[in-house]
C-alpha cells in the first residue's frame, strides 16, 4: 500500500509540472466536489469559516458541476447526512500542491476530472445553502497559496517535527509508522537491524519499533526496544546529550501507558534534566518534558503541580511555536482541565475556550481535538 501511494503521489507531481508549468492567474479554474457529510461534522465546518480545511486522503473533483451536484443531492437520501457541494478555485501559479487532470486515463472521462495529492489544503471562503433545501448546501474553497502566511508558519513549525533528518528506508518506515501500517513498518525496521553492523546505528532503529509497539498497546515489548535504544547510547555518548533525554521520554510514555506513574516520572525527570543541561531554556524540547511530566502528575491526582508543569509547557510553547498551532490548543485544554478539576470553573471555561478557538483555525473541521475541545467546554459551562 505504501508504495502504491507514493507512486500515485509521484504520477500526480510529473502530470502537474506538465500540464501546469508557467500558468498565470489567468488560468484560475474551478472545479467541484459533491459528497455526504454527518451531521456533526457539517455543523463543526460551519463554525470555521474563514479557516483551513484538509482533505487527508487523495482528492477526486470534477470541472463538471451538474456530476457534482448530483453525488451531493444522492447523499441527502442518508437523514443523517448533508449533502455538500465543494467548489474550489484553483490559481495554478499560487500553489504548489499538486495536482492533475487525469480525464484521459480516468475510468470516468465524461467527469473532467482533476485529481489532488493526499492532504491538500483549502481556505473556507463562504457556506450557504442552496435552494430550500435545508440538508444541501455550497462550500466555497480557495486552495491555499504558498505565501499564505497563516499556513506557512504552521506547515513549517510541523515539517521540522517530521524527521527531517530520516533517509531512505527508514523514512518510509517512519511514513507507514504515521500511516498506521505498524507490520509493514517493522518489517522494515527489522530488516534495518538486521542490515547495520555497528550497534550506535541500531539505536534509532529499536527507538522506533518501541514506538510501533507502543501505539499496538504492546508496552512490555515497547519497554524492551526503548532500553535497548538506551543501553547502546548510554556506552557512547556523554551523560547529558539529548538522545538519552529521547530514550528517557519515550520509556517514561510507556510507563504511564502502564500506569507505572513512578517509574514515568522518574523518566521524564531525567529527561528533563539532560535537557536543560544541553538546551536553551526556552527550548521546544523542553515543553515536551514540562507537559508529560504534568501528565503524570495529572494521572497521580496531584492537580496543582500538574497544573505547573503545564503552564510552564505553555510558557516555552507561546515562544516558539506559531499563534494558530493545534499544540497550544492542546496546552490550554490541559490547564482549562486542571481549572476544573479544581474547581476554579470560569478560568477553566477561559483556557477551553482558547482551546476551540485555536484548533477552529488550525485543524480540519472534523477533527477529533476540535470536539473534545468543545464538549470540554459545553462541559464546564454547565457547572456555573
Amino acid at each position: 500500500m505504501g508504495f502504491f501511494i507514493g507512486d500515485l503521489h509521484r504520477n500526480i507531481e510529473q502530470l502537474h509540472q506538465k500540464q501546469y508549468l508557467g500558468k498565470t492567474a489567468a488560468d484560475t479554474f474551478t472545479v467541484y466536489r459533491g459528497q455526504g457529510l454527518s451531521v456533526g461534522d457539517f455543523e463543526q465546518m460551519t463554525k470555521t469559516k474563514g479557516g483551513l480545511i484538509s482533505f487527508n486522503n487523495f482528492l477526486s473533483t470534477s470541472k463538471d458541476r451538474n456530476i457534482s451536484l448530483g453525488f451531493a443531492q444522492r447523499a441527502t437520501i442518508n437523514p443523517d447526512q448533508v449533502g455538500v457541494l465543494f467548489i474550489m478555485k484553483i490559481d495554478p501559479a499560487q500553489s504548489k500542491t499538486p495536482f492533475a487532470s487525469v480525464a484521459g486515463i480516468s475510468e470516468f472521462q465524461k467527469e473532467d476530472e482533476i485529481l489532488f495529492s493526499m492532504h491538500s489544503v483549502f481556505r473556507i471562503q463562504d457556506i450557504k445553502q442552496m435552494t430550500k433545501n435545508n440538508r444541501l448546501y455550497e462550500v466555497n474553497l480557495t486552495l491555499t497559496a504558498d505565501n499564505d502566511p497563516e499556513l506557512n508558519r504552521l506547515t513549517e513549525c510541523i515539517r521540522q517535527e517530521s524527521y527531517p533528518n530520516a533517509e531512505g528506508w527508514a523514512r518510509l518506515g517512519l511514513v507507514l509508522w504515521k500511516m498506521g501500517q505498524f507490520d509493514t513498518a517493522e518489517d522494515i525496521y527489522n530488516v534495518l537491524i538486521d542490515q547495520t553492523r555497528d550497534d550506535k546505528d541500531k539505536a534509532p532503529l529499536y527507538d522506533q519499533l518501541g514506538s510501533i509497539k507502543r501505539d499496538q498497546g504492546k508496552y512490555e515489548e515497547a519497554l524492551t526496544f526503548y532500553e535497548k535504544s538506551l543501553a547502546i547510547d548510554q556506552k557512547i555518548l556523554p551523560s547529558n546529550h539529548p538522545n538519552l533525554a529521547i530514550s528517557y521520554n519515550n520509556i517514561g510514555l510507556v510507563h504511564k501507558n502502564m500506569r507505572n506513574y513512578s517509574e514515568a516520572l522518574s523518566s521524564h525527570e531525567k529527561a528533563l534534566e539532560i535537557k536543560q543541561q544541553s538546551l536553551p531554556s526556552n527550548h521546544p524540547n523542553l515543553a515536551i518534558s514540562y507537559n508529560n511530566i504534568g501528565i503524570v502528575y495529572k494521572n497521580m491526582g496531584n492537580y496543582t503541580k500538574a497544573l505547573f508543569y503545564y503552564e510552564k509547557d505553555l510558557e516555552i510553547s507561546k515562544q516558539s511555536l506559531p499563534p494558530n498551532h493545534p499544540d497550544l490548543a492542546g496546552s490550554y485544554n490541559n490547564i482549562g482541565a486542571m481549572y476544573e478539576a479544581m474547581g476554579n470553573y470560569s478560568k477553566a471555561h477561559t483556557f477551553y475556550e482558547l482551546a476551540v478557538q485555536i484548533s477552529q483555525r488550525s485543524l480540519p473541521s472534523n477533527h477529533p481535538d476540535i470536539r473534545l475541545y468543545r464538549n470540554n467546554l459545553k462541559h464546564v459551562q454547565n457547572k456555573y
